[in-house]
């Protein structure tokens, strides 16, 4: 298993904050170009551009997009093709959280949590894979959820999306490993990050055996393996402190 992703570019969806930008600074510290996608925080997207270029001496660029919309994915993967000749990993990180019991759910809550956290997936997905399966080569990486394997109260939409990616993962691994490419997904359990800090104190980490939050350079560490074992795909990586086994 090489260690090295100098020669190779990443792109990573929601990149600009927490686990994303975690994996993005990985990634370039292992030598990788970077493609970040964001949704609104354009300074902190290209804040996270300007320390990967000072840092690590790579090539990075930000591109503001909207990952739960066919058409602005395929625009926005067209820009990168352009741009970076190549892509050889793609992070489908970006996720929203819009939490509420299930008999108070409203139908557009729960619709907008799964257009960007299980479609936009699979419009990443869709739009990259043509580049890896012509040169046989590629390694996509889904962030999911311990909530997609435990279930979790009161986010019945973000545990159906992170679910949801889960069989998306193990099924483009089943369709494309004959190609050449890869297909992982990583389930982090309480990461401390803005997305986690909004949700107040949850209760069930106190059934964490570790007994903390975990950070998302941790996260970035387990991305940073699965992009470079060239033998595991289909696989479902637990990061979370012992809470779901």
């Amino acid at each position: 298993m090489t260690t090295d992703l100098k020669g190779k570019t990443a792109v990573v969806t929601g990149g600009s904050r927490g686990i994303g930008a975690a994996i993005t600074r990985q990634f370039a510290a292992m030598g990788a170009d970077v493609a970040i996608l964001y949704a609104g925080n354009q300074q902190a997207a290209e804040a996270i551009c300007e320390a990967c270029q000072t840092e690590y001496g790579v090539r990075a660029k930000a591109y503001r997009c909207d990952v739960s919309n066919f058409e602005d994915t395929k625009k926005t993967m067209t820009e990168i093709k352009k741009d970076f000749a190549d892509v050889h990993i793609l992070v489908n990180n970006a996720g929203i959280t819009k939490d509420a019991l299930t008999p108070m759910m409203k139908e557009e809550d729960f619709d907008a949590v799964l257009d960007t956290n299980l479609k936009g997936a699979f419009n990443m997905i869709r739009h990259t894979c043509g580049v890896f399966i012509r040169k046989k080569e590629g390694c996509i990486i889904n962030i999911s959820s311990v909530s997609g394997l435990m279930g979790n109260a009161g986010q019945v939409n973000y545990a159906a999306a992170k679910a949801g990616l889960i069989g998306l993962t193990k099924t483009v691994a089943k369709e494309l490993a004959s190609k050449g490419v890869r297909c992982n997904a990583i389930a982090p359990g309480f990461i401390a990050t803005d997305m986690t800090e909004k949700q107040g104190e949850n209760k069930l980490l106190a059934f964490v055996p570790l007994g903390r939050m975990g950070q998302p350079e941790e996260i970035a560490q387990a991305a940073a393996y699965l992009a470079t074992a060239s033998y595991v795909t289909g696989e479902v990586l637990r990061v979370d402190g012992g809470l779901a086994m």
